[in-house]
């Protein structure tokens, strides 16, 4: 009887977000919040991007590379947002498996990005600071554009390999106890008999790949912290364009370790609205805080929107 029901529930083409169980009793003043935060991200997002699109003095690599950053909240706050209001409405919280998956994709591949385009403004400001003699021969508009590619294909290419292996599990389950869809949360919805090695094998080498990231950055720093103290003109350059990218970056660590150790280890004794808000963190904290950051810390971006303000009152 029990592998009949566990039979039925692998052939279920969708899944349950049973996360939003404690929410219903008061989801209007949710929806409310919800609707007027993911505006503020749309906001504040799109303001950035397309004062870096109109203004010519903006069309630098360190810009061009906000903008990148800016449109990868874009891209993950849409493949979460419009989906959670739509289930704060609704009397039944289901996701399609193929819906699940994709939005699986996007949550990953929102944050991987995020720590590569990360990584290549490391390396940028490295440049710019370290090597200024030769960075403008080395960051040209070749290497700019292979840089933006490298930042943005290379999660997606991994978490497509991801999510493929996840398409092979046969699963037993289709209750998944959050407000969306995770890929190791799927995949803990497999089967005893099914093989999970390939999961496990591709969760270390993504683990690997992005360690990397990170040791990268930390190189980057440690040359930049050295060649600064050398020099007040480089520390003034370092306080303008380096603080707003250590704070995203602090900020990004501190997120990702809480929410995977959370993830893989967390008890289920918290309340369920508490488990949800550390799931969804990094869709919270981020998209909001860097356009701010970078917006209120980066010259040449803030005299542009304090100009904007001029005329409009004018």
């Amino acid at each position: 009887m029990c592998s009949l029901i566990m039979a039925n529930q692998s052939n279920e083409r969708s899944f349950i977000l049973s996360g939003f169980n404690e929410t219903m009793n008061f989801r209007i003043p949710l929806f409310l919040c919800t609707l007027l935060y993911y505006s503020m991200i749309l906001f504040f997002s799109i303001s950035v991007v397309l004062l870096i699109v109109f203004d010519a003095n903006l069309h630098e690599p360190m810009y061009i590379f906000l903008s990148s950053f800016c449109i990868n909240a874009l891209y993950g706050s849409t493949g979460f947002y419009p989906k959670f209001l739509s289930d704060l409405l609704s009397s039944s919280q289901r996701i399609s498996y193929e819906g699940c998956l994709l939005q699986a994709f996007i949550m990953y591949s929102f944050v991987c990005s995020d720590l590569s385009i990360l990584a290549v403004m490391a390396f940028d400001r490295y440049l710019a600071i370290c090597r200024p003699l030769h960075y403008h021969s080395f960051m040209t508009k070749r290497r700019l554009s292979q840089l933006v590619c490298f930042s943005w294909l290379t999660p997606f290419c991994i978490f497509s390999i991801n999510v493929i292996l996840t398409t092979r599990l046969r699963l037993c389950g289709i209750n998944i106890q959050r407000v969306l869809c995770l890929n190791w949360l799927i995949v803990k919805l497999a089967c005893p008999e099914a093989d999970t090695f390939s999961n496990n094998i591709s969760s270390y080498v993504i683990l690997v790949v992005y360690l990397s990231h990170w040791l990268f950055i930390m190189w980057t720093y440690m040359h930049l912290i050295k060649t600064c103290v050398r020099s007040r003109e480089d520390r003034v350059k370092f306080m303008q364009t380096c603080v707003p990218h250590l704070i995203s970056l602090i900020t990004l660590l501190v997120v990702m370790i809480f929410d995977s150790m959370y993830l893989r280890f967390g008890s289920r004794d918290l309340p369920q609205s508490l488990q949800n808000f550390i799931t969804i963190e990094f869709l919270i904290i981020p998209p909001v805080m860097n356009p701010l950051i970078y917006g209120f810390k980066l010259t040449k971006i803030r005299n542009r929107i304090l100009s904007l303000i001029y005329l409009k009152r004018k």
